[in-house]
C-alpha cells in the first residue's frame, strides 16, 4: 500500500490547482464542498478528504500549530 505522500504525487497540475483553490477558499470543507471539489478534479470523495486532511496538517505545521485539530496546549 502506498503512503499518502506518494499517493498524491501522482496528481496532475490541474488537479492540484483545483485542490489548492478549494483549500484557499475553505480549509475545512463540508461534505457538499468536498463532493464538488472531488468531482471537479476527478478524484473520489475519500481521496479528496485525505488530501485536505494532509494539506491542513502541512498548513498547521507551517503556522506553528499542532498538526491535528485540538488545543494549542496539546
Amino acid at each position: 500500500m502506498a503512503s499518502e505522500s506518494t499517493e498524491f504525487e501522482k496528481l496532475s497540475e490541474e488537479q492540484i490547482k483545483v485542490l489548492e483553490g478549494g483549500f484557499k477558499d475553505c480549509k475545512y470543507p463540508d461534505g457538499t464542498t468536498l463532493m464538488l471539489v472531488a468531482a471537479e478534479c476527478g478524484l473520489s470523495e475519500e481521496d479528496t478528504r485525505k488530501w485536505f486532511k494532509q494539506r491542513n496538517a502541512k498548513w498547521r505545521q507551517s503556522e506553528g500549530l499542532p498538526a491535528e485539530l485540538g488545543s494549542v496546549l496539546d
